[in-house]
C-alpha cells in the first residue's frame, strides 16, 4: 500500500508523534510510506495546495499524525483539514486513520474530531492509535504500535471500517428580533472573544443582542483581527517564564486584555466540527500560560452560530474546557431553535454568577483532567517552572498518598469488617459513624438560622 502520513505537528521531522510512523515504516518495507509535513508547511500550503493534492491522489491510506493540543488537533492541522475539504480531491476507495501522542488529556475528543472530518470527506475510517508521549521508548508501547498497524491492515483486508452513524440535520439560523435595552450598564468587565467576520450577520446579531441584554459593560475582542503570526510551535520556549517566542505580543495581550476580565464569552460559528482554525490558533497560543488554570472562578459562556445540536463532541469540549478551568459555564446560546430565549437564559445565569461569585465543584471532566496535569507537572517541574510554582501555590499537588491518617483509618476499618463476628456486632454503627462528620455541618446550618432570627 501507499501510505501517506499527514504530519500535523508544527515541529515537522522533529515531531515525537511522527517517530511512531517512522518505526512502523522500518518494520514494514512491503509498504511505501511517505510523509507530508502539513503542520510545519501550512503557510506554504495555504498559498499552493497542489503538493498535498498530488500526494493524496497517490495514496491508499492516510494517517493523520499529530500531538494533541488543548482538547483537539493542532491549529495547523485544523487549517489543513479546512483546505483539504475545500480542495475537491477525490477520496474514493481511500482509507484514513490517525496516530497521536499526548499525556491522554482529552485525546478522545481529538480523535473524534478527526474521525468526524474523515466521515465528512467519505473516507473509510479505522480507529487510530492514541499513544503516550513516551510509549515508543517502552517495549509495551512498541508492541501496541505494531499491533495497531496489524489491525489497520486486517481492517482494510476485511472491510472493517467505522460506520458513520452521525445524522446531521442542517437547521437554518432562526431569525429573531430584539429591542435594545437602554439602561445604564453596571461596572463589570465582560469580554466577548470572537472571530466574527464582517459579513457574518447571524453571529453578529447574537453578539449585539447579548450585549444589549446584559446589565454589565462589555467589550469585544476580535481575534480574527489580531495579528497572530502563527500557531503554537510546541517549542516549550515559554516553559520557564511564560514568554512566547513569537514577537506578536499575544502573551501580554492575553494577560492584560482578556484574563483581567470578570467574565468571558466566546462567540463563534461551527466550522468542521470545531470552533475553526482561527479560534484553535488562539487556544493553542494560550500555552504561554502552560498548564496553569489562571482564570479559576471566572464564569464563561458561549454564543454559537450553527448546528451545535449535531456536535456532541464539540459540546463535550465546551463543557470540559470550563470544568478543567474551574469556570462556571453560564450557558451556551445557539441560533438553532430559540436564540433570544437562549441568550436571555445566558444573561440571567451570568448575572447570578457575577453577583454571587458562584463556582460549582468540578466534575469528572475537570478533576480527571487536572490529575493528569498534576502528575505531569510534578515530573516536569525542573523545566515547567512557572507551572510548578502555580501548582504549589494553589495546592494542586493533592497526591492521595499524603493523606496517611485516612489510609491508616481505612486499614483499621478493613481489619474490623474482615471479621464476620465483629462485623455482626458493629451492625449499623458503621453507617452512623460515616455520617457523623456531616451532622456537624447540619448543626452549623441550624446555628446560622438561629442567628438570622
Amino acid at each position: 500500500m501507499n501510505i501517506l502520513v499527514l504530519n500535523g505537528s508544527p515541529k515537522g521531522k522533529y515531531s515525537i508523534t511522527l517517530q511512531t510512523s517512522n518505526y512502523l515504516e522500518i518494520l514494514h518495507p512491503e509498504h511505501n510510506f511517505e510523509v507530508l509535513n502539513v503542520g510545519s508547511a501550512i503557510k506554504a500550503l495555504e498559498k499552493d495546495f497542489t503538493p498535498a493534492v498530488e500526494a493524496i491522489e497517490k495514496a491508499d491510506v492516510l494517517i493523520f499524525s499529530y500531538p494533541v493540543y488543548t482538547f483537539l488537533a493542532t491549529s495547523q492541522l485544523h487549517k489543513f483539514i479546512e483546505l483539504l475539504k475545500a480542495s475537491g480531491v477525490d477520496f474514493s476507495g481511500k482509507v484514513a486513520t490517525q496516530i497521536t501522542t499526548s499525556k491522554h488529556f482529552y485525546d478522545v475528543t481529538a480523535h473524534k474530531y478527526v474521525e468526524e472530518n474523515c466521515h465528512d470527506m467519505k473516507l473509510k475510517y479505522v480507529n487510530g492509535l492514541s499513544a503516550d508521549m513516551d510509549d515508543l521508548t517502552t517495549k509495551r508501547g512498541r508492541e501496541q504500535a505494531e499491533k495497531f498497524f496489524d489491525y489497520l491492515v486486517y481492517s482494510i483486508e476485511n472491510g472493517l471500517f467505522v460506520n458513520n452513524n452521525l445524522q446531521y440535520k442542517a437547521n437554518e439560523p432562526v431569525e429573531f428580533d430584539f429591542t435594545p435595552d437602554s439602561y445604564e450598564k453596571k461596572e463589570k468587565d465582560v469580554v466577548i472573544i470572537t472571530d466574527c467576520e464582517k459579513d457574518n450577520e447571524a453571529l453578529r446579531k447574537m453578539i449585539d443582542c447579548f450585549r444589549s441584554k446584559l446589565p454589565y459593560k462589555t467589550r469585544v475582542v476580535n481575534i480574527g483581527e489580531y495579528p497572530l503570526k502563527g500557531g503554537c510551535l510546541g517549542c516549550f520556549g515559554c516553559a520557564t517564564d511564560g514568554k512566547c517566542v513569537y514577537k506578536d505580543g499575544f502573551d501580554s495581550f492575553l494577560r492584560e486584555e482578556i484574563q483581567t476580565a470578570d467574565a468571558m464569552i466566546y462567540a463563534f460559528t461551527v466550522k468542521d466540527h470545531s470552533m475553526g482554525p482561527r479560534f484553535k490558533m488562539y487556544d493553542d497560543r494560550q500555552f504561554c500560560n502552560g498548564h496553569r488554570t489562571v482564570t479559576i472562578g471566572m464564569p464563561v459562556g458561549y454564543l454559537v452560530s450553527g448546528n451545535l445540536s449535531n456536535e456532541a463532541n464539540l459540546s463535550n469540549v465546551i463543557t470540559a474546557r470550563a470544568d478543567v478551568g474551574s469556570n462556571f459555564l453560564a450557558g451556551v446560546a445557539t441560533n438553532e431553535f430559540d436564540p433570544l430565549g437562549d441568550i436571555e437564559k445566558l444573561v440571567k445565569n451570568l448575572t447570578f454568577a457575577l453577583e454571587s461569585k458562584y463556582q460549582p465543584p468540578q466534575t469528572f471532566y475537570g478533576i480527571g483532567g487536572m490529575k493528569i496535569f498534576r502528575d505531569l507537572i510534578w515530573l516536569m517541574q525542573g523545566m515547567m517552572k512557572a507551572d510548578h510554582k502555580f501548582y504549589k501555590s494553589h495546592k494542586q499537588y493533592d497526591f492521595p498518598q499524603k493523606k496517611r491518617g485516612m489510609m491508616l483509618k481505612m486499614y483499621l476499618v478493613g481489619a474490623l469488617i474482615s471479621s464476620p463476628t465483629i462485623k455482626a456486632k458493629i451492625g449499623n454503627k458503621m453507617n452512623e459513624g460515616m455520617i457523623a462528620p456531616y451532622k456537624k455541618a447540619l448543626k452549623i446550618a441550624e446555628e446560622r438560622m438561629k442567628d438570622k432570627k
